[in-house]
């Protein structure tokens, strides 16, 4: 039996019988003196429910005296598992290694809305810290019970509590709750998702006590990943697993009109399930599986995908109508008016493609239905969700569906998971058996949905002494929830669309992020409809900071030729309008450790092929700062690019494990790189032709960066807020602007593929 075989089996009950205690309730609603005379008699008592208004539904302490925080976010590779052990480990007054935190399982966690907005320890740690520092109240006030001592008289350490003026008067945490549940409401503010919230009545500690936040603290689970130790989403087996395979269109928006079942009669155990526009096999093993995808026989209809010639995307873009227009926050001054009578007016535009998760591995998923319950094993970052869209997609409550987070091969926004568990759970249903879903990489790359593609729009005005009096940015684009952040309904998954559920795409977008003050400023996006809305290769929803790079790579390279316009030093111009004391002090912080050297670009002192050139760009995001200075070397006679070193300035408020913060940044920068040098989804006028990594290539390994320098700025004082995303944000234009540094060209559209570098540079 593997690991992940007994996985179905794990439960909130067997943790805390961990060490051989029973499970009783403690704590209120009853009260705290009752609890305690009676603890013998709530031997056979019932756990509180799941509900985000329990204790217990976040914190645990076992027989052994160990504490299990159960999270209802997950770690997508960053670490962040380690930072939430800190907090609650701090808030506990109990080691680090004692705590246990149990990720993304709907059985043992409320919804906290997964992997999400790089709100993982912003929303979901200050979900866990307020729990953490109620269940330390509430024990110390069983203490003072049971030792017959005010509270205010004790204190913890490493999960003893005793007198602070006699330390021999002690008992621990074991000893008064070991194996039992709190029964400990809590003020829920009635939202699931990321803005849950449920403090109790104690506050959490001040920073200036803190012993564990702010350590860096090194992650346990990379070494058993290398070495092959740990199991991931592709590892699920159950007893009776059948394999899926699903069989996708080779025209997008074709749907089987006939299928003769009959061509792969001779596959062993192989069978069809085919629902409208749903169409996919399943066979006892893997191998048979594959076999009966390739070999049946299907007519599809005769389908015409709207989509343009894929040279004139963005053509279509500018002069597709709008389906909605959002000017945000509040208009600075009278734009219109401002740009009416000026000495000058600077205009660019700028073009970014479809992107593609492009995991590592195509996504996985296993559903077995049982006695009416459905449970999914999933990769998915947002497991809550996909319970969710599994019980709406088979028609049953949501209490009788269960979704596992496994670790899979990646995500970084709405990827691919979410799609093949709801088709792993129709497939389950129709065979009768648990079926593993494996796609293949054409499907994960060719049917992913999709980073949205978008032109954005700036303009300055610039009057006769040379200042900026007026700015407007606009960006126009797909929406990037077209499908929505996750697959917790039908309409938002391919099962659903090819099943014929009623669709309803939805409109978003972004602008900037900044503090630029200028007398009048407009910042706006506009949306344009799919162009295709059932069953699309090229719907479009989240990826990794959802449309930050590309409204800042248009952004942060308009500010830097702006600069260069009126011939000023990119980062003297900057600090001129930057209005944010801890913008400018990013800006600062990125610059010196750089060592930048203040002049205007392009510089003009370089002969020859091979040419560097260095650029800065910075972005804000939901609280958090970032500065970025690129340093690139170009090869004029090929066009390569290699962004050589970068220096990073994050500013993310309270630091909760420096190492781990470091780390994440880096693996932002690395993917910005990626996304900047190489990743463009293109399509001809059947379907999208990026499905492997030679039609979609990613950075390799020979291109990464020589160094990433990285300044960490630490503000114990102000919450923490996201790391997981903001430093991808100033990547693109920083190296953009690296680029004109070194060449004194321009370059306005992403990818910068050596052709297109080339092309430009000529």
């Amino acid at each position: 039996m593997s690991k992940m075989e007994n996985i179905a089996q794990f439960s909130r009950r067997s943790i805390l019988k961990a060490g051989g205690a029973l499970v009783v309730s403690v704590g209120m609603p009853i009260g705290l003196d009752a609890v305690l005379a009676i603890q013998d008699a709530f031997a056979q008592g019932t756990k509180p429910p799941l509900t985000p208004d329990q204790l217990s539904s976040y914190i645990a302490i076992n027989a052994d005296g160990s504490v299990s925080a159960f999270f209802g976010k997950m770690d997508m590779g960053q670490g962040l598992f380690v930072a939430i052990g800190q907090m609650v480990a701090e808030e506990l007054d109990v080691p680090f290694t004692s705590v246990k935190v149990i990720m993304g399982d709907t059985a043992t966690s409320v919804n906290q809305g997964g992997a999400s907005g790089s709100t993982g320890i912003q929303l979901g740690g200050k979900q866990m810290r307020m729990a953490a520092a109620e269940a330390r109240r509430v024990l110390v006030e069983m203490a003072a019970e049971k030792l017959g001592m005010p509270a205010d008289g004790l204190t913890v350490r490493d999960g003893l509590v005793h007198a602070k003026a006699d330390a021999a008067k002690k008992v621990s945490y074991a000893e008064l709750i070991g194996g039992r549940y709190f029964n400990v409401q809590l003020d829920w503010n009635k939202e699931i998702g990321n803005t849950l919230y449920a403090p109790g009545k104690a506050k959490p500690k001040d920073p200036r006590e803190h012993s564990i936040v702010g350590k860096a603290i090194v992650r346990a689970d990379i070494a058993p990943k290398v070495y092959a130790q740990e199991d991931f989403c592709t590892d699920v087996k159950l007893p009776g697993m059948v394999h899926g395979r699903m069989i996708r269109p080779s025209v997008a928006g074709a749907v089987p009109v006939k299928v003769d079942e009959s061509s792969i009669a001779g596959i062993p155990g192989a069978k069809v399930v085919w629902e409208k526009g749903f169409l996919g096999v399943v066979a006892d093993n893997e191998w048979d599986a594959i076999k009966a995808a390739q070999a049946l026989k299907v007519e599809w209809s005769d389908a015409k995908p709207p989509f343009p010639n894929a040279g004139a995307l963005y053509e279509h873009i500018r002069n597709a109508p709008v389906r909605k227009r959002q000017v945000e926050g509040k208009e600075t001054g009278n734009v219109d008016d401002a740009f009416k009578s000026v000495a000058r007016v600077i205009e660019a535009e700028y073009e970014w493609p479809f992107q593609s998760h492009a995991c590592m591995g195509p996504a996985c998923a296993v559903a077995e239905i049982k006695d009416g319950n459905v449970t999914c094993w999933t990769g998915s970052q947002k497991p809550h969700f996909v319970r969710d869209g599994i019980a709406l997609t088979l028609d049953i409550p949501k209490e009788k569906a269960r979704s596992i987070w496994v670790v899979g091969p990646g995500s970084y926004g709405r990827s691919d998971a979410d799609d093949a568990a709801m088709d792993a759970a129709v497939l389950a249903r129709a065979v009768g058996k648990p079926v593993r879903v494996q796609y293949t990489r054409e499907q994960a790359t060719g049917w992913d949905p999709k980073g949205p593609a978008s032109i954005h729009r700036a303009r300055a005005a610039i009057d006769a002494s040379g200042n900026v009096v007026a700015y407007e940015f606009t960006s126009k684009g797909f929406s990037r929830i077209d499908v929505n952040t996750n697959g917790g309904a039908p309409k938002d998954t391919l099962a659903g669309h090819l099943r014929g559920v009623d669709l309803k795409s939805a409109d978003g977008f972004g602008v900037p992020a900044e503090s630029y003050e200028f007398a009048n400023k407009r910042l706006a996006w506009e949306t344009i409809p799919p162009l295709l809305d059932r069953g699309s290769p090229l719907r479009s929803a989240h990826l990794r900071d959802p449309v930050g790079p590309q409204v800042h790579f248009a952004s942060e390279s308009f500010i830097d030729e702006v600069a260069a316009a009126l011939n000023l030093d990119p980062v003297e111009f900057r600090l001129r309008h930057l209005k944010d004391a801890r913008d400018i002090a990013v800006v600062k912080a990125a610059t010196e450790k750089a060592g930048w050297q203040s002049r205007p670009s392009p510089r003009r002192d370089q002969t020859g092929t091979r040419v560097s050139g260095r650029g800065i760009a910075y972005a804000q995001r939901n609280g958090t700062r970032v500065a970025v200075v690129a340093e690139v070397e170009i090869d004029r006679s090929t066009g390569k690019i290699w962004a050589r070193k970068f220096t990073v300035a994050h500013d993310c408020g309270q630091i909760i494990n420096p190492d781990g913060l470091k780390h994440t940044i880096e693996g932002n920068i690395i993917q910005g790189v990626s996304r900047t040098l190489w990743e463009e989804v293109k399509f001809d006028a059947r379907n999208v032709t990026s499905i492997d990594w030679m039609t979609y290539p990613i950075l390799d390994i020979t291109e990464t960066p020589e160094s990433i320098d990285i300044v960490l700025i630490n503000h114990p004082e102000i919450a923490p807020s996201g790391a997981g995303e903001p430093s991808i944000r100033p990547v693109a234009a920083a190296i953009a602007n690296a680029i004109f540094d070194a060449t004194g060209v321009r370059i306005r559209r992403v990818p910068f593929s050596p052709d297109r570098v080339r092309q430009s540079l000529s």
